[in-house]
């Protein structure tokens, strides 16, 4: 069965695998439009001092991080693409995305962590294959850890 998809989420962490991601993604739709890039920040510790001092705001980190996604889908042909910047735990944004906008498929890298590095690191990965309503393409890095690594 030949992968194609009419609505892709692609999540970006700004690694050097996301424009692989992206052009994954485009090679599965029509055009770019069909693209949503997603991008999940973690919730801004209320006790560091940038909070404290008004600083660092949940709004400028949206805006700073929106117009980077859009700088990345400029450069990887997706200028088309829907971007949404969204805060919580990224494994179940990325999916509660995916349901409300009925997506076709999420695809998403993999860091190819193993052992001690995984365990504190956590799989936004595993977490997405996990909660995902859609077909899930994970792509493995070529520079990733090995298993004797």
């Amino acid at each position: 069965m030949p992968l194609s998809a009419s609505k892709v989420i692609v999540p970006i962490d700004f690694s050097a695998a996301s424009p692989a991601a992206i052009e994954a993604a485009l090679d599965l739709v029509d055009h770019p439009s069909q693209l949503h890039l997603i991008h999940v920040m973690l919730p801004l510790e209320t006790v560091s001092p940038g909070v404290l001092l008004g600083d660092i705001t949940d709004e400028r980190r949206t805006q700073k991080v929106t117009e980077a996604l859009r700088r990345l889908a400029q450069e990887n042909q997706a200028g088309e693409a829907h971007l949404e910047v969204s805060i919580g735990t990224p494994g179940l944004e990325i999916t509660d995305y995916a349901r409300r906008h009925d997506a076709d498929m999420i695809v998403i890298p993999s860091h190819g962590y193993h052992g001690v590095k995984r365990l504190f690191l956590g799989s936004v990965a595993e977490r997405v294959l996990r909660h995902s309503p859609c077909r899930v393409l994970v792509l493995r890095r070529n520079d990733a850890d090995s298993p004797a690594g």
